[in-house]
């Protein structure tokens, strides 16, 4: 186990930040008080050893740790592959972290017997053969892990003609089977009914939240995504501020989801820390705005 020096809890609509290489030495030359905890993607710290795990251990020591995986491919029809939840399992039985979470998405096939892994988040059929996989899967993961998985809706540059469930109703139903809890990408939302040409996108992204059962929603994205040319698609990027749409349904947001962590997440074109500290003092304000108190 890993020793912190600070509880691994989070307090109820707790704020924190991806962390990035670029900022990991800001990061550890002062604790930010302006934040209550950071965001790994569980891949660059598998090794047991090295520089990597001691980044680990110094991070752990000033800040809780939300641990966020980016290849589980909890939808693939395969299964999650083996050897990679048993370096994701050791990696969460070390750190002991807050939050635990990784996406509904298509990652893991076979290439003549032997596991082949897409490298990127692809989308899933909402039927009921990916149903039950994405259940399995999440019941597999959440009783090697030990504890709850947090599942998190993905962009999808193309959709199946054919799909039984909306998306939002395909993950209602996850969570209600598996009992895991659901993370809110609503950056991922406001892309997906932009590029469908969807009309009133805050009004249809709240009638996307309106299907999710509340009280398994844990935590909420919020990014930004490089602005394209007039009708052309979004292309999820994290590479810009939280744009002023997804501020606009963060703040109703937060009034469905009141006990939600909120976490900023910039992946390029990466900031400086400190501009990146003031997106999570501005997520504070907004949630303070809404509930008097955070």
């Amino acid at each position: 186990m890993i020793s912190t020096q600070y509880p691994q809890e989070c307090e109820y609509g707790c704020i924190g930040v991806g962390l990035r290489h670029e900022h990991y030495t800001q990061a550890l030359s002062q604790k930010a008080c302006s934040i209550d905890f950071v965001e790994l993607h569980a891949e660059n710290f598998f090794a047991h050893g090295g520089p990597s795990r001691h980044l680990l251990e110094e991070i752990a020591k000033l800040y809780p740790v939300s641990i966020h995986g980016t290849s589980m491919g909890l939808g693939s029809l395969v299964g999650v592959n083996d050897r990679y939840l048993s370096r994701f399992t050791q990696l969460v039985n070390d750190v002991d972290p807050i939050y635990v979470s990784d996406h509904a998405c298509f990652t893991w096939g076979n290439d003549s017997g032997k596991p082949l892994h897409a490298g990127d988040l692809l989308p899933l059929k909402f039927d009921t053969q990916t149903l039950n996989a994405t259940v399995t899967n999440i019941d597999r993961v959440q009783q090697e892990i030990g504890r709850q998985l947090l599942v998190e809706n993905v962009v999808t540059y193309f959709s199946f003609s054919n799909n039984m469930f909306a998306e939002a109703e395909f993950l209602a139903e996850v969570a209600h089977r598996t009992q895991c809890g659901l993370l809110v990408d609503l950056n991922n939302i406001l892309v997906n009914l932009h590029n469908q040409k969807v009309q009133d996108t805050t009004v249809n992204a709240l009638k996307w939240l309106s299907f999710l059962p509340q009280e398994q929603v844990k935590e909420l994205h919020l990014a930004g995504s490089s602005l394209p040319q007039q009708g052309d698609m979004i292309i999820d990027d994290h590479s810009k501020p939280v744009s002023e749409q997804c501020w606009q349904l963060y703040a109703l947001a937060i009034r469905h989801f009141p006990k939600a962590a909120t976490l900023i997440e910039w992946d390029n074109d990466l900031p400086t820390w400190d501009v990146l500290l003031e997106e999570a003092s501005k997520a504070r304000e907004i949630r303070k705005a809404a509930w008097g108190s955070v």
